[in-house]
């Protein structure tokens, strides 16, 4: 599920800000973009994410801007092993410039001095629960959204299947009526128990009570993922192939241009529904 979510914190070594976006993922992806300070920390950044969300492309920024007037402290090490890069580089490229401004910002040039690297962990975290918290709620109610578009396409689907249903029993008396219908027509005597048999025979084969139990069992279940919590993505997703399978079946025997139709908008309901899903994988 899409979502995004910022926090700011003032430390003593400047403002850290922190950013997280996603994209749906079937798996958690979590891409990580930290200032030099912090890079020590990366592996706790990570499982305080993980800790608290399970799917998603995640992608993890946080900075750290000195304030006015901080004492800043040069890398040595750094500029020097730039000095070495520069010097190689010069004899391809002679016009080659690098401005100071841009070589200062270039990572671990620049420090802020005197930074106590575990009370900087402990904003870093600080910082990060405040945009997780922001993030989880997003992502809720986000959630919450689709889950009620989802609960108003299953009562549309509730509702077709009540409608056929209820036509049942006319499209019943209406195929005897049209047998009888043909059979009056070809003039010919036809023993009554023969008749009856087959036409029971044949009325079973239209029958698809069974299909509508098995649709409304599935809204059942539908509900029930719905209302749990948690990832529902992959147990929606099997529910509406075996929707699908229904409502094709529905189609197959139909003898009637209701119940036809019927299955076509039951099929309409449950693509739009598998799109919504997607959203929430």
């Amino acid at each position: 599920m899409t979502a995004s979510a910022t926090a700011e914190r003032a430390t003593a070594w400047g403002a850290l800000g922190c950013e997280l976006r996603s994209v749906n993922h079937r798996f958690l992806e979590l891409g990580v973009r930290l200032p030099e300070e912090l890079r020590g920390f990366e592996s706790a950044l990570r499982e305080r994410v993980s800790a608290r969300i399970g799917r998603g492309k995640i992608d993890l920024v946080l900075r750290l801007r000195a304030p006015a007037g901080a004492s800043l402290g040069l890398d040595e090490a750094v500029v020097a092993r730039l000095g070495e890069l520069a010097r190689t580089l010069d004899a391809h490229f002679p016009q080659m410039r690098v401005e100071f401004t841009e070589l200062l910002q270039y990572p671990g040039v620049l420090q802020v001095a005197g930074i106590d690297a575990e009370a900087l962990q402990a904003e870093a975290l600080a910082v990060l629960d405040a945009a997780l918290d922001a993030f989880v709620a997003a992502r809720e109610r986000e959630g919450g959204k689709l889950a009620e578009t989802i609960r108003e396409r299953a009562r549309r689907i509730e509702a077709i299947v009540a409608d056929v249903r209820g036509l049942i029993p006319a499209i019943r008396t209406g195929q005897r009526q049209k047998l009888d219908a043909r059979l009056a027509d070809l003039g010919t005597a036809v023993d009554p128990g023969r008749l009856e048999q087959e036409l029971v025979l044949w009325l079973q084969k239209l029958d698809v009570d069974e299909e509508l139990d098995r649709l409304s069992s599935h809204l059942d279940e539908l509900q029930r993922v719905l209302g749990q919590g948690g990832p529902a993505g992959r147990r929606l997703d099997f529910l509406l192939q075996e929707f699908n399978r229904e409502a094709n079946t529905l189609g197959s025997k139909s003898v009637d241009a209701r119940t036809s139709n019927a299955s076509v908008e039951l099929k309409v309901l449950i693509d739009q529904i598998r799109e919504q899903i997607q959203n929430i994988e």
